[in-house]
Parts: C-alpha cells; structure tokens; sequence
C-alpha cells in the first residue's frame, strides 16, 4: 500500500477486503447467473458508504481525495465487476462533473442522494458516430423559452437501466463543436422524452448494466444545465481525466487478484511428478505479471498524487490507463493459459475475469487513443 495514503483510509481499505472475501466473492456465481447484484449486497455497500467515496463530506460523501479511492477501488475490484461499476459511477463520471461545475443548488440536491446511493448516477457521453471522437456527438440541445429540448442518442452507457440521473453531453452549437459548442446537461430519470433504448449483451461484464439512452423531444430546464453553456466538452475531459485512473485502479486490482490465482494454481498442479511452479516457463509468467502490476501500481499511485496536488494530469492519466490495462489484459491471459485446460473451464472463474478485463482496454478511452493523446503532448511545439 502506497506510503502516501492516510492512516483512516487504511483501516478503511482493510474493512473493504474483508467485505470482498467475507460478501462478495461468495455471491460472485449469483451475480454472473442472474446478472442482478443482491439487493442485501447493495444495502451493505450503501452502509459502508462506498457511493460517496468521493463526494464532499458538506454534502453526505466521505470527502477522499483521489489516491485513497483508487486504492479502496482496486480492492473492491477483486470481486465481480459489477460491485465495482454500481458504485464507481457514483463516485467518478456520474457525480464529479456535479461537484466541480455544479451550483450551490445542484450540488446540494443531488450530490447528498448520490452520496448515500440511494440515486444511481449515469454519464451519457458516447454515441454510435462518436467514441474516440467524442466532438463528434449529434445528441443536440435547442434553446427555446421552457428551456433546453434535446434529441439523439447515446449508447454503451454504464447504469442507465437503473440510473435515476444522467449527465449528458449535447451539441449546443454545430459550428463551434468542441470549442464552446458543446454543453452539459442534468437530466432526470422519468423525465418526458427521455427512455432506455436496447440494453447491451456484452462478453463480460454481466451484471454491469449498459444501455442505449434516447431523447425525443426531452426538455430540460435552464437549472438542468451544468457549467456554462459550451463548457460541456471540457467538462467531460476533465470529469474522465479521473475516470481513467479509476479504470487503471480496478483494472491492477482484478490483475493483483489473478496473479495470487495463479501462484496458488501453480502451486498445486502437478506434472511430470512436479508442481508446475518448478518449471522456468511458469516461474517467468508469474514474475512477468507480478513486475508488470507492480509497475502499473507505482504509476497509479504517483499520477492519482499528482492530481489531489493540483497538477494537469491529463497525460499521466492517459499513460497510466492505458499501460495499468494492458498489463492486467497479459496478466490474465498468462494467468489463463498456466491453467490450460482448467483455465477455460467456468469453475475456475478465471474465463470470466478474462472477459471482464478485456473491457478496460476500451472504455474511458481505447488503448489506441490514450496512444494519441501522450503522443500528441510530446510533439506538440
């Protein structure tokens, strides 16, 4: 555990583990069936206040800085990814854009229910023609005498079956786009205009509910509009500028939890009237994983501290997602093969972690456009 984390967020840290083993891990083959998280799962998340994280105390959260809840994150991230993406969006996209660029008003509405989790947060940004390009959005919002009207379509949206608030980026002016063109919006669940589209079968990830979120005529009244007007594009810049290390921190945290797996297995199996750990090409698969998390680890670390210091970290943030995923993706895909046979099977649990990882190489920004951005700092003049 890093050095620089505070005493109360160790003792913290501890208690989530424990949760983990004690909680989690035992419901993991529920959640993956049924795709639903038990209902007494989420009453003890919302006890041990794991939706406010992040979230001012003045408005109900615990007030973390960033490096203690990466830390508390990559230990949750050890069980089922669901029981991480209910809560994260809570605490990262779904609320912070509230926090940094929301009024008095907006902040203390919301922030308070989010914080007890009693609302599930949402962040609508992608669209079918806008991914890595996310200026290249149509969802649009007019301005008319009621207010905003938007219409348009997101898709991939984390939460937006169950969310109760939804932060939507919106195209406010077609010619200026990202360079003032672009707004962010508080848009309620029930709101007239707005429904839930095809809920999205993935790989991996069950239970880590993704959906198309539709706006057909869907008003939204002035005091639904978050920051100033244009702001919206650096608003979800920023607000995923955390996002990506909560993506690395959870990503290290499934990695560190395959690895203990395969030294286990490794341990145990048996060939050649030997344990398999005896052999140098394990022995250099372990090493190789273990070095990789470690690595991954210090950067997460270094670049979360940076921030809660008051530093641009747009592109560590960017290094460090994109080298903390592609390590934990080799890591599971080492950890699988040392397996062999047993590592394809169900009931190792190993499949299943190899699906979900796989996902962290593509949201809060693809390996591929991470790639772009550190590489467009380093040319820039």
């Amino acid at each position: 555990m890093d050095e620089r984390i505070t005493q109360d967020a160790r003792h913290f840290i501890d208690s989530v583990s424990r949760f983990v083993k004690d909680e989690c891990m035992p419901v993991e083959d529920s959640i993956e069936e049924t795709g639903r998280l038990p209902e007494a799962l989420v009453r003890t998340m919302r006890d041990m206040g794991l939706f406010g994280l992040r979230i001012p105390s003045e408005y109900g959260g615990a007030g973390m800085n960033l490096l203690d809840y990466c830390y508390v994150l990559k230990e949750l991230s050890k069980s089922h990814d669901a029981i991480r993406a209910i809560m994260s969006v809570n605490n990262g996209i779904g609320s912070m854009a509230i926090v940094n660029e929301g009024t008095e008003e907006q902040k203390r509405h919301y922030l308070p229910l989010l914080a007890s989790g009693e609302y599930i947060a949402s962040f609508a940004l992608t669209e079918p023609g806008a991914g890595s390009d996310a200026s290249a959005l149509t969802t649009m919002a007019e301005r008319t005498e009621k207010g905003w009207v938007l219409n348009g379509m997101k898709h991939f949206i984390t939460n937006a079956p169950i969310a109760d608030i939804f932060t939507v980026i919106a195209l406010t002016d077609k010619e200026k786009r990202a360079k003032g063109g672009i707004s962010a919006f508080l848009v309620d669940k029930g709101s007239r205009g707005l429904r839930i589209g095809n809920v999205h079968s993935t790989m991996g990830g069950k239970g880590w509910l993704q959906a198309e979120v539709i706006f057909e005529d869907c008003l939204v009244p002035d005091a639904g509009l978050l920051g100033m007007p244009g702001s919206g594009f650096r608003i979800a810049m920023k607000t995923l500028n955390e996002g990506r290390l909560s993506a690395a921190a959870s990503a290290i945290g499934i990695g560190e939890r395959l690895l203990s797996m395969g030294v286990e297995y490794a341990k145990l199996r048996k060939q050649f009237g030997k344990p398999i750990a005896e052999f140098e090409a394990i022995q250099w698969m372990l090493a190789d994983s273990a070095t990789e998390l470690y690595a991954a680890d210090r950067m997460l670390a270094d670049t979360a501290s940076r921030f809660d210091h008051g530093e641009d970290i747009r592109t560590h943030s960017s290094m460090t997602k994109l080298f903390a995923t592609e390590a934990a993706f080799r890591v599971a895909d080492r950890v699988l093969q040392l397996h062999g046979g047993m590592g394809f099977m169900k009931e190792t649990k190993i499949e299943r972690l190899f699906r979900d990882i796989r996902a962290y190489r593509i949201f809060e920004g693809t390996s591929e456009i991470q790639r772009f951005m550190i590489a467009r700092e380093l040319l820039k003049d």
